[in-house]
């Protein structure tokens, strides 16, 4: 036995605990009692991936059918799932677990591994450093069950199947172990099914069967599915070793100065160029860049600047920072400004055209950027589309330097008004043609005739959201007597059962 030690973290409601943190910090939070559920699609329709404590009380189980679970629990709340989310918060903790050792790995989808081999002694031993760990994780709200053991296998195993928070000695893995049950040692769903048809349901059950016996039947199986070659690993018989990921190191540009200087403004281009040398270098751009300044009595500055698409072009990431640094307060003197690229994402070279002039597209960004870095991130917005039939959720307005997604993918839609009006004007009727538009109307004090029209386009009420008894529209397209080209419609029809009379509205105006 080597004298190694690992920590086994394992998250068990990391993914409902993620969900539950987001909730309450948009002041969504559910009741405690209420059953919720995390779903993700199946061969055969939704299954929980996911569930709160007061849906684990009632019996509903991870990998559970949703259509079962209802009618077990009709209350149940069911969200769906964010598996990539909970994966990128999985890496992002490995990386921040190194504060009690410098190698750590992801371990499946809901655990770390840690060698904490001669770091004990810094947090003043094994067990106060497994109290550490635990704290630190309940200060984040996530549910820990922590094991430290000589091999990864036993820490595995005793950290999901033992007590809550497991200390196994050097000399005392195959004691610790014994007594978990066959899936202790990491084997698949139907090597731990085999095992238990065969009589076998402990490690202790496994070690005591002759090897040749096991051999033989194992003698195929990959290593997930070999107990003999699992049970090798968690006594350290067999290798087993740890290949921490390192994390991509910040790309940054800094300038120490030799005397301290009060203004670092001179100072920013030439970082700028320095830090788009190393973008270029790994084609890559950035979206946002954070300046820090470090004033000679140890005070701390810091300038942000975001960009709406990735960017190295230097000249422009250096405007960004125009007006904001004469806002800081110099004290004795800046002698350490370091520049940092962040949000960095792949950005290929431009391509030349037979002008030998680069396809440029990127004016708009530059100045939304400068308007953004100007007047602050919420001053300036941009429309996206929105997939919905109803005509003003077609489209919402979101902060121009918001990522763009699938969601801002134009929809295929019937032609439209240039300009709608935010909120549609109710009109009055004075003469309606069956079954078509009014032939005459009154609409801002003015009274306006319909010399043609076309249509109608009925647009149907999205159940999924719209409130019961919401009615129906038909939309007509209709000129005036001066060749004022309008969009109208009627909210509802004779005798739907869902109001009154039908009303009218004009929503837009054509070009």
């Amino acid at each position: 036995m080597t004298g190694r030690r690992i920590v086994s973290i394992f998250l068990p409601y990391l993914a409902m605990e993620r969900w539950q943190r987001h909730m309450a910090r948009s002041g969504n939070a559910p009741p405690d009692d209420l059953p919720i559920v995390l779903a993700i699609d199946g061969q055969h329709g939704p299954v929980i991936h996911a569930s709160n404590r007061a849906a684990r009380q009632l019996g509903i189980h991870k990998g559970a059918r949703v259509v079962d679970m209802r009618a077990l629990c009709p209350t149940l709340q069911v969200e769906y799932a964010d598996p990539a989310g909970d994966m990128r918060a999985l890496d992002q903790l490995m990386l921040w677990a190194r504060q009690w050792c410098p190698w750590s790995v992801v371990d499946g989808t809901d655990g770390l591994i840690l060698d904490t081999t001669g770091s004990d002694h810094l947090f003043g031993g094994e067990v106060a450093l497994l109290v550490a760990m635990e704290e630190r994780f309940s200060q984040l709200g996530l549910t820990t069950q922590i094991a430290l053991a000589p091999t990864w296998g036993a820490a595995w195993g005793l950290a999901r199947f033992g007590p809550v928070r497991a200390l196994c000695p050097a000399d005392g893995v195959d004691t610790a172990l014994a007594p978990l049950p066959v899936k202790a040692l990491r084997l698949t769903e139907d090597s731990a099914l085999l095992l238990h048809r065969l009589g076998l349901k402990t490690v202790a059950d496994i070690a005591a069967v002759p090897r040749l016996s096991l051999t033989r039947r194992f003698a195929r199986a990959s290593l997930e599915s070999n107990p003999l070659l699992r049970l090798d690993q968690a006594l350290g018989q067999l290798a087993e070793p740890l290949a921490s990921i390192e994390e991509t190191p910040p790309l940054r540009a800094l300038t120490r100065l030799s005397e301290p200087i009060e203004d670092p403004t001179t100072h920013v281009p030439e970082l700028c160029a320095d830090l788009c040398a190393q973008l270029k270098a790994t084609e890559q751009g950035c979206r946002q860049l954070r300046l820090t300044i470090y004033r000679t009595d140890g005070e701390v500055s810091t300038v942000c600047a975001a960009t709406s698409r990735p960017s190295r072009n230097a000249t422009h990431l250096a405007r960004l920072f125009d007006g904001k640094l004469e806002r800081i307060n110099p004290g004795f003197g800046f002698d350490l400004i370091v520049l940092e690229a962040l949000g960095v994402e792949p950005l290929a070279a431009a391509q030349y055209g037979l002008d030998r002039k680069a396809g440029d597209d990127m004016a708009l960004a530059h100045l939304v950027d400068r308007l953004t870095a100007r007047f602050g991130i919420k001053a300036v917005t941009r429309p996206v589309r929105r997939e919905s039939h109803v005509p003003e959720r077609a489209q919402a307005w979101v902060g121009a330097l918001t990522a763009h997604t699938d969601a801002d993918v134009p929809v295929v839609a019937p032609d439209r008004p240039l300009r709608l009006l935010e909120t549609p004007e109710e009109i009055r009727v004075l003469y309606a043609v069956p079954e078509g538009p009014p032939a005459q109307f009154i609409w801002r004090r003015q009274t306006l005739q319909v010399a043609r029209y076309a249509g109608p386009e009925r647009i149907a009420p999205e159940w999924w959201q719209d409130k019961p008894g919401t009615r129906l529209r038909d939309y007509f397209k209709v000129e005036d007597q001066t060749g004022r080209r309008l969009w109208l419609y009627r909210e509802g029809l004779h005798d739907d059962g869902r109001g009154g009379i039908p009303r009218w509205f004009l929503h837009g105006m054509f070009a």
